[in-house]
């Protein structure tokens, strides 16, 4: 019994330590150079398309500071057919919330990190601070981007403050895709570390300024939103959104086919650009378009005839729920392209995760069809 009670103790006190690691700290570091003995979590969270990364944590060419970086090539080749990479920084290795770990990061107000590309104009998704779901979740997600590198180092930053990061297990996360590098990329990566700042006060969201798109090009960082939240027979869609078939303006445009083949069962479809991906109203992301009175979109058919039911902003539901919502429909697109106008005027566009969204069903498409979309924005 005292050894059962002796084990208990010591098992408090390791969880105690490991929780108090960042207490009355200046600095929490989760990279610093290779095997050093002050790095706090494990990049292992490899997802995506993960066969397409290769990483160095010993690149010794030209560091930012000390002695090693990190050296991330991706290559883009979609080997898992997820047209995506990443890799998480966790505590423990390969927790992805079956495990309790982590550190209380409570008085620390930012994470920063340096990063540069090997020739510049690389694409970052986005760099993220928790968000780790599971039996032992992240107590917050934070995100930062998307952002493009240049050749040289330069601080990027994600402010804390305010934050709850009392149970952080996923220290670091950084996300690029295929559509924005589709050549690949090589960046690099070096001193990774929570800090402790004193001068860093809590984010406010502000109204965004106008115009602000949804889609402008393939890869664009001007790109807000994400068409990831696919519903109804979801298998019948094939969706490029670099397609090259005479896009109304630009390089690109977003090709859409509907086979109708009811898949799932539902005799419909549709697919929401969404902010954070996934967001089904589950995360504080969305962005405030306040100052939007329309949104504008151009759109064509393959033959003309094709009819779309609706097309709709916000209506995304959930713990962090749209404000507002508005749609027009249903369309019947011509083979040319055509510019169309949803009115905003008065609503309530303050909380915006689903950024626009189509739908359409077997029954006004028994043939299948396909589609164009381009330069999605808000004005």
């Amino acid at each position: 019994m005292k050894r059962f009670v002796s084990l208990l103790l010591v098992l408090s006190l390791v969880v105690f330590a490991t929780s108090a690691l960042a207490q009355g700290k200046e600095f929490f570091k989760v990279y610093t150079d290779t095997n050093s003995p002050d790095n706090h979590y494990i990049p292992s969270g490899w997802m995506g398309d993960y066969a397409d990364l290769a990483m160095d944590d010993k690149h010794m060419d030209s560091p930012h500071s000390g002695s090693t970086c990190i050296k991330m090539t991706y290559y883009a080749r979609r080997t898992q057919g997820q047209g995506w990479a990443g890799i998480y920084w966790q505590n423990p290795p390969n927790n992805w919330g079956s495990k309790k770990g982590g550190f209380d990061l409570t008085n620390m107000t930012k994470l920063s990190v340096w990063m540069k590309g090997a020739k510049g104009g690389e694409i970052i998704d986005k760099i993220v601070v928790g968000g780790i779901k599971g039996m032992y979740p992240d107590s917050s997600e934070t995100t930062f981007g998307p952002f493009e590198l240049t050749d040289e180092w330069k601080e990027y930053t994600i402010n804390l403050a305010g934050k709850d990061i009392s149970y952080i297990s996923g220290g670091f996360c950084w996300v690029a895709n295929a559509d924005s590098n589709d050549k690949g990329a090589t960046f690099y990566i070096d001193d990774i570390k929570f800090v402790a700042d004193p001068t860093m006060k809590p984010e406010i969201k502000k109204a965004e300024d106008m115009p602000f798109y949804v889609y402008a090009d393939k890869g664009s960082i001007t790109n807000h939103f994400i068409p990831s939240g696919w519903m109804g027979d979801y298998s019948d869609i094939k969706l490029d959104v670099s397609s090259q078939d005479d896009p109304y303006f630009g390089s690109t445009c977003i090709e859409i086919e509907y086979t109708s083949e009811v898949s799932q069962g539902a005799r419909w479809t549709g697919i929401y650009w969404q902010n954070p991906p996934n967001n089904w109203g589950s995360i504080d992301g969305g962005f405030d378009l306040s100052k939007a009175t329309s949104l504008t979109f151009w759109a064509r058919g393959q033959k003309g005839g094709e009819r779309i039911e609706e097309f709709k902003i916000g209506g995304i539901m959930g713990e962090y729920s749209d404000t507002d919502s508005a749609g027009i429909g249903p369309v019947v697109l011509t083979s040319e392209w055509k510019q169309y106008t949803m009115d905003l005027t008065g609503k309530d566009l303050s909380f915006i995760i689903g950024g626009f969204c189509w739908s359409t069903n077997i029954d006004v498409n028994p043939e299948g069809i396909t589609f164009y979309l381009d330069e999605i924005r808000y004005e």
